[in-house]
């Protein structure tokens, strides 16, 4: 017995160190059963239905959700940490399943040789995330295509994150490509590394209550873009553009990509817009390329900005 608890205390596993009798940190709800590896647990559940309770720690570890509806939940939010380690190159959570939920886990530090380490790489399916932290990776949250589905975000945020170096495509804070529709709620982003903090090409979006504090920002472009067009609302949110932009042309951006999805009736409405203090440059708050009938109306802007303009 001493020698087998002296090789487990050699032992580096995957996750937390475990001290003695410490239980397995990945707990599948229904049925109490714990595993040392997420992916392990993930696994398990194969194309059923769980929820994952993650135990508090800094986990070098991450995950393939191949199918199934899987809620991965931090027993105590904000303490259940992920710090640089993806799975197929890609992010800590690989999500290809029916349907997933993320709620309160931390993601750090992720980073691969293609530019695009994420905290989440949602490749098909629904996805919520609440109560998460993504900071000091490349990307945040990165998306495939999912025309039929949806993706909600609330009261999240999203810091030190982008990039546009090394001859690569640029990462974005939160890059979602053609799903059915967005919904960012409650959010916050802030000091951007690079690439746009919202770039979005899903078909409706709603945007509100949230921030984007581009002040200790560094090469960044657009608050929001909307790359290919969109309908929907941005609605009650505040924005601050810093000095350090590669792109400061715009806060929002309809289409500058091309206009795949119709924008009519885009509401940018009741949101508070500023420089930061000793800019001097003039920049526009919406820039349209959809050349669409847009309604802007109630939104504060400070001195310099122009409220619209069609490019």
């Amino acid at each position: 017995m001493k020698i087998i608890l002296a090789l487990l205390a050699a032992t580096t596993l995957t996750g937390p160190v475990l001290a003695q009798g410490r239980p397995a940190p990945f707990t599948i709800e229904a049925t109490g059963k714990g595993f040392y590896r997420l992916d392990d647990a993930v696994r398990s559940i194969g194309d059923g239905d769980a929820v994952i309770r993650i135990a508090s720690g800094t986990y070098r570890d991450c995950a393939v959700q191949e199918g199934g509806r899987i809620a991965y939940r931090a027993i105590e939010p904000g303490k259940a940490v992920f710090d640089g380690t993806t799975c197929e190159g890609k992010a800590a959570l690989v999500l290809r399943g029916r349907d997933a939920v993320v709620d309160g886990l931390v993601f750090q530090n992720m980073r691969v040789p293609d530019g695009n380490g994420a905290g989440i790489r949602l490749e098909k399916g629904p996805l919520l995330v609440r109560n998460a932290v993504f900071r000091n990776s490349e990307e945040g949250i990165l998306t495939a295509d999912d025309p039929a589905s949806a993706i909600t975000i609330d009261r999240s945020s999203f810091s030190g994150l982008g990039r546009c170096d090394r001859g690569l495509s640029c990462a974005h804070s939160v890059y979602v490509n053609a799903y059915g529709s967005l919904t960012v709620t409650r959010s916050r982003f802030e000091r951007g590394q690079g690439g746009h903090y919202l770039k979005s090409r899903a078909r409706r979006i709603a945007v509100s209550d949230s921030s984007f504090d581009d002040t200790r920002g560094h090469t960044s472009n657009y608050m929001i873009d909307l790359s290919t067009g969109a309908t929907g609302t941005i609605a009650g949110n505040t924005f601050v553009q810093g000095a350090d932009k590669e792109n400061h042309s715009a806060f929002i951006t309809v289409a500058p990509e091309g206009r795949d999805a119709p924008s009519a009736g885009l509401a940018v409405v009741g949101n508070k817009a500023s420089l930061a203090p000793g800019i001097t440059w003039p920049t526009v708050f919406v820039a349209d390329w959809s050349h669409e009938p847009l309604t802007l109306s109630a939104n504060q802007l400070g001195k310099g900005i122009k409220p619209f303009e069609t490019r």
